[in-house]
């Protein structure tokens, strides 16, 4: 068997990399010699944040990647965020660390099974949200993301049916603020799935003038008691125009990176997850990519991103159709 298809078993390169190696400083020679850009999600490691071209949200991050013209994408998060890549940048190679990143949420909703679940639930809008893999997008009428999903879910006439998917918690509290009769996958994030109410509360008596802020995947009780709710990005943005210097923070713990570099005079303290003793919330999927393996991703070019061009045609059309729905939020 050839190495190649050893690393294609293993879902990335696996090579031992001689001791001593400067691996920021190969990754940074990489990158010039090959045009390529390194895009890192909010929940990607300190480190791997710091020496990215771009920060941001799953959506910012291929669109982003779209403007650009480098050769090459290394989009360090999970696997459908490189999909997402892949589909609005089909001419540029797009590559992420690790295969093996997947997503709970996406891996919630395969598409054969939602195609069935649209198939008994004739005459409905689909709208999905962009944590999905190319496939489901594929049978989409409209993406969203957490931004914008309140904006497109009230700009869809009263008069049609909607079908949402894949997150239950997200679509129940958009059904909440839309007053809309939604059809809702049974789908979750493990990460926001997890949150633990009790602990929230307990945290608020050690931190009593902390805010609480939380993102829309988590579950209702959680949200109930949050003074924000809001996409990964739009708490970032939260803390540091409102007028407190304490949160409380019930998303991936990745961000409070971000939110410490944004704000450094203020604390934020990670929501605790009910399964476990340790104070942060860690997606397990998003901790896979480690400096060695962008360095070997980038070295190699492996393990590259392709979306079928059958399917990229279609699933860019719901994506498209986001844009026009939300305003073109990320265009301005």
């Amino acid at each position: 068997m050839n190495i190649h298809s050893e690393w294609l078993k293993k879902g990335f390169v696996d090579e031992t990399i001689p001791a001593g190696v400067d691996l920021i400083g190969a990754i940074k020679k990489l990158k010039k010699e090959k045009n390529a850009l390194l895009m890192a999600h909010y929940y990607q490691k300190n480190e791997i944040q710091d020496i990215a071209d771009f920060v941001g949200d799953s959506l910012a991050l291929a669109w982003e990647a779209s403007k650009t013209n480098a050769d090459i994408i290394l989009l360090s998060g999970v696997l459908f965020m490189g999909e997402t890549a892949k589909i609005l940048s089909p001419d540029k190679k797009v590559l992420i660390p690790d295969f093996n990143a997947g997503c709970s949420l996406a891996d919630s909703c395969p598409a054969d099974a939602f195609e069935k679940f649209i198939k008994q639930h004739p005459g409905h809008t689909v709208v999905t949200y962009v944590n999905t893999t190319a496939d489901v997008k594929a049978l989409s009428d409209i993406v969203v993301t957490s931004t914008n999903a309140v904006k497109i879910i009230n700009s869809i006439p009263k008069n049609e049916k909607i079908i949402f998917g894949p997150d239950r918690n997200l679509g129940n509290y958009l059904q909440s603020i839309s007053g809309r009769d939604m059809v809702i996958w049974d789908g979750a994030c493990h990460v926001h799935e997890k949150f633990s109410v009790e602990k929230i509360v307990d945290l608020k008596k050690a931190y009593p003038e902390a805010e609480i802020i939380a993102h829309p995947e988590c579950k209702k009780p959680v949200l109930t008691i949050a003074d924000f709710i809001g996409s990964t990005a739009s708490l970032l943005k939260y803390t540091q125009t409102a007028n407190c210097n304490q949160f409380i923070v019930a998303t991936e713990s990745g961000i409070l990176h971000q939110m410490q570099l944004a704000s450094k005079g203020k604390t934020f303290i990670p929501a605790p997850p009910s399964d476990s003793t340790c104070g942060c919330n860690d997606c397990e999927f998003m901790r896979l990519n480690t400096l060695e393996k962008i360095y070997l991703t980038l070295k190699h070019e492996y393990p590259e991103v392709i979306v079928d061009e059958n399917i990229r045609v279609k699933a860019i059309k719901p994506i498209e159709r986001m844009f026009e729905l939300s305003g073109d939020l990320l265009k301005k």
